[in-house]
């Protein structure tokens, strides 16, 4: 892609995310679920037929993805690239340098929630932590033998890593904790893990995650994370 090309896609989505009512969509999609037109044009208080031309614009940009099941079209976002950009303009947006961003961010949220397909807040720092002082993954964020024997005794396989569609695991930036929590694969496969084993719940209306006790005592005697 030539540089006027490049900048004449960048101001087409800076366009379209300039839009409050098509922010607003992302911003619900940003835990990771596919939402109908129906649901997002009643949470975002705007008839069908615009909730339509705004999708279809998301959609001509690769922002969202539409997934047919059936006479149903649900629509997420589309892959870990988007939700990294939106979760960088969040924290971009809540002013990175103010210490009252933090304390603007609502508690819960703060504590424990979902970051499009992986976890955040607190808890999720604490879980990347550990896995850097037990050196279950190495600096460059590679698995080691020891982090593949601790997966496996979770139920996750290290194989993972062979993955070529998508980085085995990163560093992700915690918009609301300025610290950094588990993106990639590894970070997918610790969320699915935490809700299958429900370590965690989800809220239906909100991002944040319910630590349960289980989940509690799994911090501290599997991840050595006090919470």
């Amino acid at each position: 892609m030539n540089e006027f090309n490049l900048e004449t896609r960048v101001a087409a989505i800076a366009a379209i995310l300039a839009d409050r009512t098509r922010a607003r969509m992302l911003f619900l999609m940003m835990d990771g679920r596919a939402y109908t037109a129906t649901e997002l044009s009643a949470a975002t208080d705007v008839v069908p037929s615009t909730t339509s031309a705004h999708l279809n614009r998301l959609l001509a940009e690769n922002l969202i993805s539409c997934l047919k099941q059936g006479r149903h079209r649900y629509f997420k976002i589309h892959n870990p690239e988007v939700a990294e950009l939106l979760e960088n303009m969040m924290r971009f947006a809540n002013g990175e340098y103010k210490d009252i961003a933090k304390i603007s961010t609502p508690k819960s949220l703060r504590f424990f929630r979902t970051c499009y397909d992986h976890m955040a807040g607190e808890v999720a720092i604490k879980i990347h932590d550990n896995f850097l002082a037990n050196y279950w993954i190495t600096d460059n964020y590679e698995l080691t033998p020891s982090g593949k024997d601790f997966l496996l005794s979770l139920d996750i396989c290290g194989d993972t890593q062979l993955s070529l569609r998508r980085k085995f695991a990163c560093s992700c930036l915690d918009w609301s904790e300025r610290y950094f929590h588990l993106g990639g694969s590894l970070g997918a496969s610790l969320l699915d893990v935490f809700l299958k084993k429900k370590w965690a719940i989800r809220q239906l209306d909100s991002r944040e995650l319910i630590l349960t006790e289980s989940g509690k005592k799994v911090l501290k005697q599997r991840f050595g994370a006090k919470i």
